[in-house]
């Protein structure tokens, strides 16, 4: 079973709960801490959404953007639909089932993508395809908006990090079937594909890490 074919159904609805029984309100910050750089930004793809919180907190920062969600999972994306459902905002909002592993991506369509604790979930050459795919999609001067878990360099913060991702590969692993072991080098990557970081934050001892990158050609001060 690769990366891809993980299985986040049974864990949908838990998941808020298991985050704060694992690390309090450190993944919610993580992910909204630079939530507000999206200001402006008219087409955004969000990878990997999950049960709608990011969803739901950036609609009312980006009044009139078309936002488009990926997630393979159709429990997650149920709690996303039902969570954003009756707002006048929700038709803004295309919410697709899909692996973004194989998925086509129109070329040069959003000036904003969001991946949040998703590219954590696959191997370092699948990761690296997946961000040369998304650069194709996203126009000139556009931002990423990443939020994951990161390996600090060294000390008690690198061996409490080793001890948490073991910890947390082997309940995904045993819960969805995600057969990643470790970290790809997700920030190099998105580096290499012609990306700058303008902003970055860590929270647990920099076990995780939110940041905002603008392509090289991007406006300055994003």
């Amino acid at each position: 079973m690769s990366a891809a074919a993980a299985n986040f159904d049974s864990v949908a609805r838990a998941y808020r709960t298991l985050e704060h029984l694992a690390l309090g309100g450190d993944l919610e910050r993580t992910r909204f801490s630079l939530l507000d750089r999206l200001a402006g930004r008219r087409s955004i793809l969000i990878l990997g959404e999950g049960d709608g919180r990011c969803l739901a907190r950036l609609l009312p920062l980006v009044p009139g953007a078309r936002i488009h969600c990926l997630d393979a999972s159709p429990a997650m994306l149920a709690l996303a639909r039902a969570r954003i459902a009756g707002t006048t905002d929700a038709h803004r909002v295309t919410l697709e089932c899909a692996d973004v592993l194989t998925y086509a991506f129109p070329p040069a369509r959003y000036d904003a993508v969001i991946t949040l604790f998703l590219l954590d979930c696959f191997e370092p050459a699948q990761a690296a395809d997946l961000v040369t795919r998304i650069q194709a999609a996203l126009q000139p001067g556009a931002g990423w908006l990443f939020a994951d878990f990161r390996m600090p360099e060294r000390g008690l913060a690198r061996i409490r990090a080793q001890a948490w991702l073991a910890l947390l590969y082997a309940f995904f692993r045993w819960q969805t079937g995600l057969r990643t072991r470790a970290l790809p080098p997700s920030e190099e990557l998105i580096r290499q594909a012609g990306f700058r970081c303008a902003a970055s934050q860590d929270f647990q001892w920099g076990l995780l890490r939110s940041s905002w990158f603008v392509s090289a050609n991007g406006r300055a001060g994003l």
